[in-house]
């Protein structure tokens, strides 16, 4: 295999343990640490999930560990009633739970839910007409795009249906009004590059407002010619949907920057 798309090599599943879910406890591992290593991680405040694949149970961090010190084996899974099955003795964030839980339960094929609240999602965020039609990062992003509108500490489980209907077919990328962001994916790559794609978004526009020049706005053709090619380009099928390009150089990096004790 070329060396310019190799996966670094992964250790063998501990005994008990099918292949399939020590993949994905590698692969969010490595999402928590991308995230932090992206600056896009808040100490223990947010929280990624992966469902383990044939089950509807899925992985969630341990609530008092910082994203760089997320491993495979310190993961806990949970079931859709919040029930820890295995892992550590750590409590789980109960705002966590609910979040992941809604999407989890209301679309299967999502099988990574990811949040964050940047500096700059919540600029965004608590800005009354959002992400604007700025830039090429945003624009790409427009059909994938929805908003929720905040409603507190997400602690109550009636907030799940909620939360469910922000994601409807299609939809990747979740501002949370006056909190931050989510995005869910068909894998831990997709969500995780679709956030990227959507912090630097939000930088993008925070650093252009705040210069204090006049904005150059696009035309309606151009603003909707380049969100229908964001959709073709980024959607299943396009030629930069993500997953299969973007995510072994982003653990190749990791691993030059980190090592390998994510995938312990």
């Amino acid at each position: 295999m070329s060396t310019t798309t190799a996966v670094p090599e992964r250790q063998a599943a501990p005994a008990a343990m099918s292949a399939e879910e020590w993949q994905t406890r590698c692969d969010l591992a490595a999402c928590y640490q991308l995230v932090d290593l992206y600056g896009m991680s808040d100490l223990a405040g947010t929280h990624i999930s992966a469902r383990v694949p044939g089950t509807e149970h899925f992985l969630l961090n341990p609530y008092g560990m910082f994203f760089d010190e997320i491993t495979a084996s310190s993961l806990i899974k949970v079931d859709v009633d919040g029930k820890v099955l295995d892992g550590r003795s750590d409590p789980i964030n109960p705002a966590g739970f609910v979040i992941h839980s809604a999407i989890h339960m209301a679309r299967p094929e999502l099988t990574c839910v990811l949040h964050t609240h940047t500096r700059a999602n919540n600029a965004i965020a608590m800005q009354k007409d959002g992400l604007l039609p700025l830039t090429q990062k945003a624009l790409m992003l427009r059909d994938f795009l929805g908003y929720y509108d905040y409603e507190g500490a997400a602690l109550d489980l009636d907030e799940r249906e909620r939360m469910a209907r922000a994601f409807p077919p299609g939809r990747r990328v979740v501002i949370l009004r006056n909190h931050g962001a989510l995005t869910a994916g068909r894998s831990i790559p997709e969500a995780f590059m679709f956030m990227k794609r959507l912090e630097d978004a939000c930088r993008y526009q925070v650093d252009g407002l705040a210069g204090g020049r006049e904005l150059n706005w696009l035309s309606d053709k151009a603003v909707e010619r380049t969100a229908a090619q964001g959709t073709k380009i980024l959607g299943p099928g396009g030629h930069a949907e993500y997953g299969p390009r973007s995510w072994p150089p982003l653990l190749r990096k990791l691993e030059r920057e980190r090592g390998t004790a994510y995938r312990t």
